[in-house]
């Protein structure tokens, strides 16, 4: 049996393809999945107390925490910057709830961008709400520019700490990833130890303390069907999640 793995399903306006609200999941998140020998399900969007989101990860061997739009910035205790966008309530709650449940059960996790922002607020952490007005020195470039409206991402080296998971999983310390964000974590929340930086000091990824919980700022799924190195990454996560 291939492990199942959840993909928390994000809500999305009706549009051309549906004249109704949508749950979706990105097309790259499940092929990386699968390549991985995993079966991924997308949960439908739903109301979750911690109690049912324990009950509802219980069923699955891994999660999926996406990339996307900006968390809101009330969560962290900050007004919004007039950058943010894409601000939607009901997923912040959703995929919150989602990161708690996982970090309690144990259950293998990838949270990707947005989701390991989701996953340090969730946990009392703050976030940059604009890199460039951070006040950071020598800043690269993490977007693409006129972001978010093109498609493509940014690529940059990334430098992991000896010893960690996310240098375990990809067998190196220096890779280049795939960005596409204006917001990146700031003060990491208790349990997680920041375990990548990019060449300008921004934080790209974190690891908690239980369990086998990986957050990582950058989008391997982007670079996964023509980079070893980034499907690796998916590859050691369906291993914690009991394929292989």
């Amino acid at each position: 049996m291939k492990p199942l793995v959840a993909i928390g399903g994000r809500i999305g306006a009706p549009g051309k393809v549906s004249r109704n609200p949508v749950a979706f999941a990105g097309r790259p998140y499940l092929d990386a999945v699968m390549r991985a020998g995993a079966e991924p399900v997308v949960l439908a969007p739903q109301d979750l107390d911690h109690r049912s989101a324990m009950a509802l990860l219980r069923r699955f061997d891994g999660l999926v925490l996406m990339g996307g739009s900006d968390v809101d910035p009330e969560l962290f205790g900050e007004q919004p910057h007039p950058k943010t966008y894409g601000v939607n309530r009901e997923n912040d709650e959703i995929e919150m709830a989602l990161a708690r449940a996982a970090i309690e059960l144990e259950l293998p996790t990838l949270a990707i961008c947005r989701g390991m922002q989701v996953a340090n607020v969730a946990l009392g952490g703050t976030l940059h709400q604009h890199l460039v007005d951070a006040g950071i020195n020598g800043l690269i470039e993490h977007g693409p520019p006129g972001f978010p409206a093109p498609p493509d991402g940014v690529l940059h080296e990334i430098q992991t700490e000896p010893g960690t998971r996310l240098a375990k999983a990809l067998e190196r310390e220096l890779f280049v990833g795939a960005s596409y964000h204006h917001q990146a974590v700031a003060e990491p929340a208790d349990g997680f130890r920041v375990t990548a930086f990019a060449a300008d000091g921004v934080i790209e990824a974190m690891e908690h303390e239980q369990g086998w919980f990986v957050g990582v700022q950058w989008h391997p799924e982007d670079t996964a069907p023509t980079d070893a190195v980034q499907q690796r990454l998916y590859d050691v996560f369906i291993e914690q999640a009991g394929g292989g």
